[in-house]
């Protein structure tokens, strides 16, 4: 199933070893294994607790013979929902304060007296958070999740708070919002990258796609739920607003609602980190797969490996490039909604649907990618054409001066939902495909390169809008060009399975 990628040299030390033939001093290091059954007999169950019980009950140690993979059963505890559910809420509220200004910018201008560049730059601060990125990935492989986890939700208390610290010069708070969208930022290459590691490491073959989808997309829905709390809460500088509380206008009125929005958001990452120190394991006590216990390259060699893989680089760059231009322009869609008449509110509806939708769509996909193995390109094949059409349907709507389309909330609506639905929900099935094709490399190691790449396409462009805010045709017509050229990379896509391949060759 498409395991030329990686030699069969390259792949035999990944497979489990016999049980070691050698008395306690010369063993060296002891296979992973379920424990014995209790009806399993005395010879059985030594073999399975190694040579030194075997000793210690005064039998002989199993005869040596011709070294023979012994297939490696894995085992699932029900606590892996658990540790899914704390990493999803992690994620979940990471897009929450990475989102909160984008839905509100026209009440934060009047509010704290930002500028079209304040706005683009707290949206910048994103994609600036995975400059160190590379560190998080080597964290990630060298000490596990736990201690990632850690130190990501650490940064994000951190910064949550110094958004609340109540200042009264302008300035001073102006720059301590930004500090606390930077800190906040660096927490994204854990929550967006650590996905497909934590399936694997927790979850069982079959149940590895949904783990992905939910730990992954989780972080979109965050943002998702920003769209829609603040311009419920936080009323426009026009006094508009759907809850009868929040019909002030007024410039400190605004300013308070704001206020009470990050003093929420900084109590649920303090409540998320005190979870999560309590109680957040690296790994199970023995590993769900063959795939999961098996040895990975070093951090090194990985790079070495996925910079030197075309295959590799060309799924990268598919992933990336719409992936990135989606990411920032749904993070200003008020923004460039607004020459369009288009209300803060309606614009916040539009961003969460959009992004719900995916959501959904994607986990549901997901468990289905699970059940019909080795169809991951197709898939993809298939999201990528609806989301082209759907990115062509809004840039015509948009720009009345190439071909005029009816510009209605109705069509504004359906065009944004399915182009935020076929791409969010591709997300996983990229993850699980990068995965299976560069396979030894460690899960957080392939998966952080192609979100670094996605966030130096996403803070490019937000690097432009900060200079060219005055017109947005161009950002627009960004959307359909970049999933184009990525259905164009992944339909010349060889796929491979290296992953899979390990595990139903060995388990069986």
């Amino acid at each position: 199933m498409g395991s030329d990628w990686s030699s069969p040299e390259e792949r035999e030390p990944l497979l489990p070893q016999p049980p070691p033939a050698f008395p306690p001093s010369r063993q060296q290091h002891a296979p992973l294994r379920r424990p014995a059954a209790a009806g399993a007999t005395a010879a059985a169950a030594a073999a399975a607790a190694g040579a030194s019980r075997v000793e210690s009950r005064g039998r002989a140690p199993p005869p040596a013979g011709p070294p023979r993979a012994v297939p490696l059963l894995g085992r699932v505890y029900g606590r892996r929902w658990v540790v899914l559910l704390l990493f999803s809420l992690l994620s979940f509220a990471q897009g929450l304060v990475w989102n909160t200004w984008g839905p509100i910018q026209s009440s934060a201008r009047q509010a704290f007296a930002f500028s079209s560049m304040d706005i683009a730059l707290l949206v910048f601060w994103g994609p600036i958070g995975f400059v160190p990125c590379f560190a998080f990935m080597w964290l990630m492989d060298k000490k596990g999740l736990r201690v990632t986890v850690l130190l990501t939700s650490s940064l994000m208390v951190l910064g949550a708070g110094l958004r609340c610290v109540p200042v009264t010069d302008q300035t001073t708070r102006k720059w301590l919002i930004h500090g606390g969208q930077l800190l906040n930022g660096l927490a994204g290459p854990t929550v967006t990258s650590a996905a497909p590691f934590l399936s694997t490491t927790w979850f069982s073959p079959d149940e590895r796609a949904t783990a992905t989808a939910i730990a992954s997309l989780i972080s979109y829905l965050g943002g998702a739920c920003a769209f829609l709390v603040g311009p419920l809460v936080v009323p426009g500088p026009n006094g508009s607003s759907t809850l009868p509380l929040a019909s002030e206008s007024s410039p400190e009125y605004i300013k308070d609602r704001i206020e009470a929005v990050l003093y929420a958001e900084f109590g649920i990452v303090a409540l998320i980190f005190s979870a999560a120190l309590a109680y957040f394991p690296s790994r199970p006590p023995f590993p769900p797969s063959v795939a999961a216990a098996s040895q990975r390259l070093s951090y090194r060699r990985s790079f070495c490996r996925l910079l030197s893989n075309p295959r590799f680089l060309m799924i990268a760059l598919a992933y990336a490039i719409p992936l990135g231009v989606f990411s920032g322009w749904s993070g200003v869609l008020d923004w460039i909604l607004t020459p369009a008449h288009v209300s803060q509110v309606d614009a916040g509806w539009i961003g969460f649907w959009s992004i719900v939708g995916g959501c959904v769509f994607g986990i549901a996909l997901a468990r289905f990618a699970d059940f019909i193995r080795g169809m991951l390109k197709l898939i993809l094949i298939l999201l990528l054409s609806g989301a082209t059409l759907a990115a062509i349907w809004f840039t015509l709507t948009c720009v009345t001066t190439v071909i005029h389309l009816p510009l209605t909330t109705a069509t504004l609506y359906t065009s944004c939902i399915l182009l935020g639905v076929f791409l969010n929900s591709s997300v996983p099935i990229f993850f699980e495909l990068f995965v299976e094709t560069v396979y030894p490399v460690p899960e957080g190691i392939t998966c952080g390169v192609v979100t670094f790449l996605s966030n130096i396409f996403m803070g490019v462009l937000l690097f432009f809008l900060t200079f060219y805010h005055e017109e947005f045709s161009w950002f627009n017509w960004c959307l359909p060009g970049s999933c184009l050229l990525s259905l164009l990379l992944i339909s010349c896509f060889r796929e491979s399975y290296d992953r899979l391949y390990l595990d139903v060759v060995v388990s069986v």
